[in-house]
């Protein structure tokens, strides 16, 4: 599986950044405000970014996998 440089970006960002915030911040105003099902919510929010993260892994590997084979072949990456 190979994907875009901007895809990759904006899901790692997603990935990194946007669904351990939105886990958090929902958490603490559960906590606060007494919204429903805190657990649940973080946990599916938890679960789909482990999930994304298998696939950013799985892409960058693919993608690492592509260059070493062209450097054993001899071909410059420049």
């Amino acid at each position: 599986m190979k994907m875009s440089n901007k895809v990759y970006d904006v899901l790692k960002y997603i990935a990194l950044i946007l669904l351990p915030a939105l886990g958090t911040l929902y958490f603490a105003l559960a906590k606060i405000w007494g919204f429903p099902y805190a657990a649940e919510v973080v946990g599916t929010i938890s679960a789909i970014d482990a999930f994304l993260g298998a696939l950013l892994k799985i892409s960058t590997d693919n993608y690492n996998k592509g260059e070493t084979d062209e450097t054993e072949e001899g071909v410059s990456n420049e």
